[in-house]
């Protein structure tokens, strides 16, 4: 059941110029959330910004009624949310969109940027399951990769980076842990980036799911413009996804 609630920040966390974190408690008993679902964050006093943005879900305590939203500083909205600390507040629709399903024995995980955030709920729900998966995580730098600290002892964890900073140089499909033999594969990050991944997948015959990252306004299927087009015909990102099986979107098979 999607909720409208104000939520407080209890805990704001900075990486970098680009990235920022918060934590913040609901009022209230916490809705259920899968990991890959997002939220749609009200961006207040701020006259240039007149919607909503959306956020993915990084994680979430449902004992302690909190979530952790990992943000990525882009345009005037986002800046503007950079600005509030701990103790302010934040209106939030959730939870939104579909999850990642959570299944197979050896699972890979791939994120890139800000695509990593709903990663790590899904690599602690495998985690819960008794399963143990690796987990790739790419960007230019190694200061664009943010949070990674978050992963620590939830798998087998590499990292690549196109200037070597970190990890292994190269795209994160160039990773040597890439070539592992898995029973599925989950990715949000870029566009060429899960394109990458999904192409790979389809020539191993790897079930493939990708959370994609179009532009989400209203976050319920109203305003169509994050309309994708799949194999069952025109579907709503915010709605019926984010997250889709990569072989019906049409872009994953170009």
């Amino acid at each position: 059941m999607k909720r409208i609630t104000e939520f407080t920040i209890v805990e704001r966390r900075q990486y970098g110029e680009k990235y920022f974190a918060w934590t913040l408690r609901s009022p209230e008993k916490l809705q259920p959330i899968r990991a890959g679902q997002f939220v749609e964050v009200e961006v207040r006093d701020c006259a240039d910004v007149m919607l909503r943005r959306p956020i993915s879900i990084q994680d979430f305590d449902l004992q302690a009624d909190t979530i952790t939203l990992l943000i990525q500083i882009v345009g005037k909205g986002t800046r503007k949310l950079a600005t509030l600390k701990a103790g302010d507040s934040v209106n939030i629709i959730y939870p939104l969109g579909n999850g990642f399903a959570v299944c197979g024995n050896n699972p890979l995980l791939v994120g890139g940027g800000a695509g990593i955030a709903p990663l790590l709920g899904l690599a602690k729900a495998y985690r819960a399951k008794g399963v143990t998966p690796t987990i790739l995580l790419g960007g230019r730098t190694e200061q664009l990769i943010p949070a990674r600290e978050c992963f620590e002892g939830l798998g087998t964890i590499g990292f690549a980076t196109e200037d070597g900073s970190l990890g292994e140089r190269g795209l994160v499909t160039q990773h040597s842990l890439f070539g592992g033999r898995y029973d599925h594969i989950a990715t949000c990050g870029p566009t060429p980036m899960i394109k990458a991944v999904a192409k790979i997948a389809h020539e191993r015959s790897i079930p493939c799911e990708v959370s994609l990252e179009n532009m989400m306004a209203c976050g319920v299927g109203a305003c169509l413009c994050c309309v994708t087009d799949t194999d069952e015909g025109h579907k709503c990102v915010c709605k019926d996804g984010p997250v889709f099986d990569s072989k019906k979107v049409v872009s994953m098979n170009e």
